[in-house]
């Protein structure tokens, strides 16, 4: 079987076990009352997700890490459909979507009801699991460090490289989170980085790399099933962290993390708009930059409807990522 039909039929594979055991969650979601709590500072129209099913991350790392977990198994009968190597992003999107999931159930049913985790907290656990992969990524898988477009050698980095690596999971994680705020935008936005990557490890020969970004294709397709406006279901960070982390290391392990804010420039921007109205607030005593930020708050301010958002947001997201992959190829 090529390798193209083995992705999509991977791809497949996870859609069709993500749809099926999804209905199944929402109902224990909604068994345990695990909605949504909107902040008071949100526009107006997000106060008909109150109560929705959070935690939705769990249809996506669940049907993933099996899948994963079974076709490495199958090498052991001399059937070599999946590496190793792929169990380092599989444990980046366990850890960090374990480090979500407490994050929200802290805010749903915790002391911090409505806040989740304390801020710094959180921040230095994902530190913490940053660099412990970072490590992993260059001493034991020895990626490649660095390629930049039109240069045809890999650049060599050193010890900087840990935690320039361990930066751009903990920055990427945090980005995917910034983006996840209206029906269908992160995981479409995700699906269409993982599918990207997914390219440029197959253009670069690394096939097991490419299947495992296709199988969360596969499942980042099912969850929309349920994701899409008006969501039955919400990402929460349980999902919106551990995609992000899990983006960032496909990227680091295919060397081309240099034009991840080329392929994920939605995420990437989203992250951009808080940090300028934060410094811009601080500088001007009080005034604002954006109406609300993230951006696509700034936008539904605007008067965009939540679909429009997200419909022009994925399309500069699509052709974001196609720039990205000819810059690979440069």
């Amino acid at each position: 079987m090529s390798n193209s039909a083995l992705v999509m039929g991977l791809a497949g594979l996870t859609f069709m076990m993500t749809v099926i055991w999804g209905g199944p969650l929402l109902r224990i979601l909604r068994h345990f009352k695990v909605g949504k709590i909107i902040r008071v500072e949100e526009p107006g129209t997000h106060l008909v997700k109150m109560g929705t099913p959070t935690m939705g991350g769990v249809m996506v790392i669940l049907p993933v890490a099996l899948v994963t977990v079974l076709l490495n198994a199958v090498s052991l009968i001399g059937m070599k459909i999946l590496g190793f190597s792929v169990l380092v992003p599989l444990t980046a999107m366990v850890g960090f979507g374990t480090l979500g999931a407490i994050d929200d159930w802290e805010g749903i049913r915790g002391k911090r009801r409505g806040e989740g985790m304390r801020i710094r907290t959180k921040f230095i656990a994902q530190i913490v699991l940053a660099v412990g992969i970072a490590v992993v990524l260059k001493y034991l898988l020895k990626v490649p460090e660095m390629y930049l477009p039109g240069v045809n050698f890999e650049l060599k980095l050193g010890w900087v490289y840990v935690p320039i690596a361990a930066f751009v999971i903990v920055a990427m994680s945090n980005a995917v989170n910034f983006t996840d705020g209206l029906d269908g935008l992160a995981g479409l936005i995700s699906a269409t980085i993982f599918a990207a990557y997914g390219g440029i490890a197959l253009i670069q020969g690394q096939t097991f790399l490419a299947r495992f970004c296709f199988t969360m294709v596969g499942a980042l397709f099912g969850f929309l099933w349920f994701n899409v406006h008006p969501a039955q279901l919400i990402m929460g960070d349980t999902g919106a962290l551990s995609l992000g982390a899990t983006i960032a290391v496909i990227a680091l392990m295919t060397g081309q993390w240099a034009i991840l804010p080329v392929i994920a420039i939605i995420p990437v921007s989203e992250a951009l708009s808080d940090v300028i109205q934060i410094f811009y607030f601080r500088l001007t005593h009080g005034r604002r930059f954006f109406k609300m930020a993230p951006i696509h708050l700034h936008f539904e301010l605007l008067g965009w409807s939540e679909t429009q958002i997200v419909q022009r947001f994925w399309l500069i997201g699509l052709l974001a990522a196609m720039l990205g992959v000819g810059l690979a190829l440069v």
